[in-house]
């Protein structure tokens, strides 16, 4: 798995056959701070933190060598600061990121009517009928990274195969500014070699739980037997990763998108620091977000965290999951590791929870790999309840003592953004 700092960088020579990999993972390099430095050329090539100017601020992004200091977004800037001392902390401009961000998806759009956005920063293409106009999948990418260069004066990865997991995994692995093709028939000599932690879905509890059994490569999980691996890491997550780790991986790219989103956020009458406190407002609102998403029919593909501090001081941040999701428990996980990664907080005034890239929920898409099979069938249950005998009679027990709004906050509200029908 690529470090994300360029040391482990690895690309495709001219005369490789990509005609079986058609479909692109486009990742624009360090975007927010290579953004930042197309008006301060002359730093690029030293270590450039993309911060707030407060030292309790946390690391928007960092340039690439700031990276091989260990330098990482979601870090405290004093943390990233100890790491390199030398750093250059420029402040960050949303407005700018919108800009370039609508320009390179434009040169998508351009390309293949089939792009599937991830964010801000990152597509996935098919590019599968490109090539009678285009040519093949490398040439295809090789003219996106070309046409991104010069509209913009950014460079982007691209990684090239016949999945869309394996193209992620490429695009990482070509950075900054590269192109990696793994055709077809190379796909388990790429994939095997890997650590265990380069498998979408293994954080740092699975990882050990795996490597405590001896499988600390993707072809150790490969070779593994299936049985043997839902003993250890659950049914449904262990036919998931030994699903990837085989090359199997059945998802299109996908472009029917709902550009709206669904939250929750409230403000406290009293300004608070309670962790357990906040962690209990994300549980909350995760699975309100959750039974609205599930009543609506949708799923939601990124979790967003909002905090406004007592200083008025407002920040989101994002994290896009590998599979679009109505769960509340996998909602709330996912927000609750945002919070947990910015370290030390002001006291807090508002948080929010919101769910972006809506689709529609038609069953097929969940069907896949359910890691949270049994949270799903428990929210299901709740939901059946609910609807037979009224909100409140039946909830995670966590939230007995949990309502809103509470006595403790005032202008408890839900966020609407509707998506159209």
């Amino acid at each position: 798995m690529s470090r994300q700092d360029g040391r482990d960088r690895q690309v495709s020579a001219d005369s490789v056959d990509s005609s079986t990999a058609t479909i692109l993972h486009v990742d624009l390099d360090a975007f927010f701070a290579s953004v930042e430095l197309l008006d301060r050329p002359e730093l690029a090539h030293l270590p450039v933190v993309v911060a707030g100017k407060s030292l309790r601020s946390v690391v928007t992004a960092a340039n690439y060598p700031a990276r091989k200091y260990g330098v990482r977004s979601a870090i405290p800037l004093s943390q990233a600061l100890r790491l390199c001392p030398k750093a250059i902390v420029l402040e960050p401009h949303f407005e700018k990121y919108r800009y370039f961000s609508k320009q390179v998806m434009e040169i998508f759009d351009d390309v293949t009517p089939l792009v599937e956005r991830l964010g801000i920063d990152e597509a996935f293409l098919d590019v599968s009928g490109a090539k009678g106009l285009l040519g093949s999948p490398a040439e295809v990418a090789t003219l996106i990274r070309r046409r991104v260069h010069e509209e913009t004066r950014l460079s982007c990865s691209v990684g090239a195969a016949s999945t869309k997991f394996v193209a992620k995994l490429a695009s990482g692995r070509a950075k900054p500014d590269g192109l990696l093709v793994v055709p077809a028939d190379q796909t388990l000599s790429f994939l095997h070699p890997l650590p265990v932690g380069a498998l979408w879905g293994v954080g740092a509890v699975t990882e050990e739980a795996l490597t405590r059994r001896g499988l600390r490569t993707i072809g150790d999980i490969a070779r593994s037997p299936l049985s043997a691996l839902q003993r250890a890491v659950g049914e449904a997550t262990g036919q998931k990763l030994h699903d990837l780790a085989n090359g199997r991986d059945p998802r299109s790219v996908t472009t029917a998108s709902v550009e709206k989103s669904v939250g929750h956020e409230v403000t406290f009458e009293v300004d608070t620091i309670d962790a357990d406190k906040l962690r209990l407002e994300l549980l909350r609102q995760a699975n309100a977000v959750a039974v609205r998403l599930r009543t609506a029919g949708w799923v939601g593909r990124t979790v967003v965290l909002k905090l406004r501090y007592d200083d008025f001081t407002t920040i989101t941040r994002s994290r896009t999951l590998a599979e679009s999701t109505d769960v509340g428990r996998r909602i709330f996980e996912e927000v609750r590791g945002i919070y947990e990664a910015l370290g030390r907080h002001n006291p807090v005034r508002l948080i929010g929870v919101r769910m972006e890239q809506l689709t529609e929920g038609d069953g097929q898409q969940l069907g896949l790999w359910d890691a949270d099979e049994s949270w799903r069938e428990a929210e299901d249950t709740i939901d059946a309840v609910t609807a037979r005998f009224g909100r409140g009679m039946l909830r995670p027990a966590s939230l007995l003592k949990v309502d809103a709004p509470r006595g403790d906050a005032q202008n408890a509200h839900r966020i609407d953004y509707e998506p159209p029908a």
